[in-house]
């Protein structure tokens, strides 16, 4: 009996340490936050829940993925979809003028979205579908000329059970990232407050889906670089990106280093010059709080991240609730646009003179 006790004291010295060590630095209680360029951004509203934004420069548009996740978020049971969840364009020809580009569907609760195009001009959008049936799905849709979607088809398999964002690589082929490994219970607990490094990557070579990396904590955001041969994934637990090689052919990827940031990073855009727009979560429990209430204020931060010297620098930091937990920074030229979790609208900001200054505060990041 007493070796048991002994043995309950131990187990429960290494959790509270391990939550110490993991939950503490990654929750972001006690950084120091200044408000940076929010103030000369304008608001556009949108649709609940901006949880995604990418940019198509050729049509001169931001799609923006919109879905009123609250209720889904809380577990509250609700099973009602808002019909104003969809895929939105935004124009970037400074009217601000937004419209809804996706098709009437059913139980369409889009998240993480991907634009991809091909060399002969061919687009797909890819959108992580979260239905209330419980089944987790890609969408993938052709774009057309104008920024309108089709339809074409959803692609689900086993491994993708928990699919948070999802980056094309081809016409029907793409990597997505898995966030949690438990969906509930003191599993999930354990999962989340301990930073156990259980969720994944899978990939769908078009035909069939598989697992391609493991050991990461919160896989969360996951894109790639223009030439096809790295992948980034954010590991909000841990506060950094895990920079993959990725093999084109069969589509394996082998981790190749870890570059720290000073958020819990949310999604990744990629700008002209390679570098990564990330917007995260400065302070965890800041955001819990305004996920269970609206009205609670939760910090938005994007940092630019060159990820081949792993120097970060901050971009826009919000604090007063202008747009409260920002999941995305998407920028191209001149133009950034933040969007968040739950809030309904985007902030647009002017980067040009950021861009023509160059980063002020950079701050190396650790390499692992």
């Amino acid at each position: 009996m007493r070796l048991f006790l002994w043995i309950l004291a131990i187990l429960a010295i290494v959790i509270a340490g391990r939550m110490a060590f993991h939950l503490i630095p990654g929750s972001g209680a006690f950084a120091e936050l200044d408000t940076k360029l929010v103030d000369q951004c304008r608001r556009v509203d949108v649709a609940p829940g901006t949880e995604d934004v990418t940019i198509d420069p050729e049509l001169n548009l931001a799609f923006i993925s919109a879905a009123d996740r609250r209720a889904w978020y809380n577990d509250t049971g609700a099973e009602d979809v808002n019909p104003a969840n969809g895929i939105y364009a935004m124009s970037l020809d400074g009217s601000d003028a937004v419209r809804r580009v996706s098709p009437e569907m059913e139980n369409f609760l889009p998240h993480g979205i991907s634009l991809w195009r091909g060399a002969d001009g061919t687009k797909r959008l890819f959108v992580v579908n979260h239905p209330p049936s419980g089944e987790e799905i890609v969408e993938i849709f052709d774009v057309g000329a104008t920024g309108d979607l089709t339809h074409l088809e959803s692609v689900s398999f086993p491994e993708m059970h928990s699919p948070n964002d999802v980056v094309g690589v081809g016409p029907r082929q793409f990597y997505a990232t898995n966030d949690r490994r438990f969906e509930s219970g003191p599993l999930s607990m354990a999962e989340a407050y301990l930073a156990l490094p259980l969720t994944n990557v899978v990939y769908f070579d078009g035909a069939e889906g598989r697992s391609v990396a493991g050991g990461l904590a919160y896989a969360n955001g996951i894109n790639t670089s223009a030439d096809g041969q790295s992948i980034y994934v954010a590991e909000l637990l841990k506060r950094r990106i895990a920079v993959f090689s990725r093999n084109p052919e069969t589509g394996a990827l082998k981790r190749q280093k870890n570059l720290g940031v000073h958020t819990a990073p949310d999604n990744i855009e990629v700008s002209r010059d390679g570098a990564l727009w990330i917007a995260g979560h400065s302070k965890i429990f800041d955001f819990l709080e305004h996920a269970k209430d609206p009205e609670a204020i939760a910090p938005s931060h994007v940092i630019r991240l060159n990820p081949r010297n792993g120097l970060a620098s901050d971009v826009l930091v919000s604090v007063n609730g202008e747009i409260n937990g920002s999941s995305v920074g998407a920028v191209w030229d001149n133009t950034l646009i933040v969007g968040a979790v739950f809030d309904g609208h985007v902030m647009v900001c002017p980067m040009l003179e950021i861009l023509l200054r160059g980063p002020t505060n950079e701050t190396p990041a650790n390499t692992e």
